[in-house]
């Protein structure tokens, strides 16, 4: 069954269109890549997704249409997202970060929030718990105390993680995750990235200029160049495909140099 499916969908910003007639499926509890070169359309169709830009054609998120949701909207539908430039609050700890994911889920309302009811404080105490949880997972919770902008580039990255986990998505949006990671941390994403999916039973849709990453981790890529798809299939036929190599090389690939390029 189709977790995402993208049918003719396309996005015009003034002349400019962005993303060309681009059709793709994602299986559920797939890890699935969106790459290409820069300015190929990979972050737009993130933001069309999460309902950041209008579009034509059909996007459906198990079996919903996501056409005029607003984000807040798909958000509660099950689909959570990093992003390719951090945004975390900087005045905010690290716990704190985590925490702001998870209003939705509250069961205290704002009468018992004011009243100081026994259920806000269990669910404070829950929440509380949760969020430990899963910093722990991105080997954070000795930091959660700290202000948010005293992590490191990579740690950032895995804290925005951490706070769209806590929204419980049954998709995850990852926009450049191993941005700023060196080799060794970045064998350590693949590793969370694969965990997450098995132990939390989600969808995870990847976007990544590091090949140590998508080669590793995806079962399935899509690829995009100046908004148009130009090859789709499993890692091994990707990094051999003439048409992808062009792309990212920025000049034609002969027939059978691609064996040697890879």
């Amino acid at each position: 069954m189709a977790a995402l499916e993208l049918v003719h969908v396309s996005k015009r910003f003034g002349g400019l269109k962005a993303v060309s007639d681009v059709s793709f499926t994602v299986p559920e509890r797939s890890i699935f890549g969106l790459i290409g070169p820069n300015g190929a359309g990979k972050t737009t169709v993130f933001n069309l997704v999460t309902g950041v830009y209008d579009f034509e054609g059909t996007i459906t998120f198990g079996g919903t249409s996501l056409a005029g949701k607003k984000p807040a909207d798909i958000a509660r539908l099950g689909i959570g997202r990093t992003f390719q430039n951090i945004r975390l609050f900087q005045s905010l700890t690290v716990l704190e970060n985590v925490l702001v994911a998870c209003e939705k889920r509250r069961r205290a309302h704002l009468g018992a929030a004011l009243l100081r009811s026994p259920l806000f404080f269990r669910d404070e105490a829950d929440m509380r718990e949760q969020a430990m949880k899963l910093l722990a997972i991105f080997k954070l919770e000795h930091m959660a105390e700290e202000v948010s902008t005293s992590l490191s580039y990579g740690n950032q990255r895995r804290l925005e993680i951490a706070r769209a986990m806590m929204l419980k998505p049954k998709m995850l949006l990852l926009d450049e995750p191993a941005a700023g990671m060196n080799y060794g941390e970045a064998e350590g994403l693949k590793e969370q990235i694969r965990w997450l999916r098995d132990e939390f039973e989600i969808t995870v849709v990847l976007v990544e200029h590091n090949m140590q990453v998508v080669m590793g981790v995806c079962e399935d890529i899509h690829v995009l160049d100046h908004g148009e798809t130009i090859a789709h299939g499993p890692p091994e036929a990707i990094k051999k495909d003439p048409k992808v190599l062009a792309a990212y090389l920025g000049e034609e690939v002969e027939p059978g140099a691609e064996a040697a390029a890879g």
